[in-house]
């Protein structure tokens, strides 16, 4: 019998995640189709509670609802509750399952491009559910020292409390760090021409990583190539999170060789 899986969240019309899981579907030669499920925040719960009635074996669950969604689930993996967020819910048992594969996704990233953050210096772009998993597994890796950049520092600072939170306009104060991770939606499609940061700042850092995969090469990446820094993009991380969530749904082991394989098939159709 053919399972049903999808994507929650707010915007999804430019979601790359079907085409990703038609490939696992594919290469693993499982039975299986992948719906972007649009939800309105006031609808969130009863979207949920209506995909498990309707039997749905899994879902992804992206912006704005990677925190929200937690008060709905009946129970939360080690990684999730750690981290703070959720984006893949498994229903399982009658149970609704919360877990995080960004924070795999991340290391795999990092992993294919041979970064290694062990007592570097790092900071953050955002306060949302990515930035969360993204701290966390620098942290599990030894990172030396982080800083967290937000527009809402209040909030920030009570997600971040073991962290220095700073407001984007204090960026042209720091002296030199090795890698400026963006995660927040500035410079998605459609809104290219959009920076998160002055490109005058770019100079401060080594590496720049940019959680956006569409575009490919967002402006702030275009700037840093320019300024000679590593520049890598999301595109790993998003195919690497949707194998973890297809070992979890159909709880098996993934090569790694599968994930590049996608990963090599969805970069060229982009």
């Amino acid at each position: 019998m053919s399972q049903l899986y999808g994507l929650i969240g707010e915007k999804l019309s430019h979601s790359l995640s079907p085409a990703i899981h038609f490939q696992v579907f594919n290469e693993l030669k499982l039975d299986g189709h992948y719906h972007l499920f649009e939800v309105k925040r006031k609808d969130l719960k009863d979207a949920v509670l209506g995909l498990k009635a309707l039997g749905v074996k899994g879902v992804n669950v992206t912006i704005p609802y990677k925190i929200e969604i937690m008060k709905y689930l009946d129970e939360i993996s080690y990684e999730a509750e750690k981290i703070g967020a959720v984006n893949t819910i498994y229903f399982k048992d009658n149970m609704i399952i919360g877990y995080n594969t960004d924070y795999y996704g991340f290391g795999m990233m990092l992993d294919i491009n041979a970064i290694d953050v062990k007592n570097k210096k790092a900071v953050i772009l955002g306060s949302g559910g990515a930035a969360k998993a993204v701290v966390q597994y620098l942290v599990d890796k030894g990172i030396g020292d982080i800083i967290i950049v937000s527009r809402h520092i209040n909030r920030a600072k009570e997600k971040f409390k073991n962290y220095e939170v700073i407001s984007y306009d204090k960026i042209k104060f720091l002296k030199f760090r090795d890698l400026i991770i963006n995660c927040t939606p500035c410079g998605m499609y459609p809104d290219i021409h959009n920076l998160p940061i002055d490109k005058e700042c770019i100079s401060k850092f080594d590496i720049a990583i940019d959680l956006i995969y569409n575009p490919r090469e967002t402006l702030f990446l275009k700037y840093s190539k320019e300024r000679g820094l590593k520049s890598i993009n999301g595109l790993y991380m998003l195919v690497g999170q949707a194998v973890r969530a297809e070992e979890i749904w159909n709880e098996m082991k993934i090569d790694r060789a599968v994930t590049d394989k996608i990963y090599q098939i969805i970069d060229s159709k982009i």
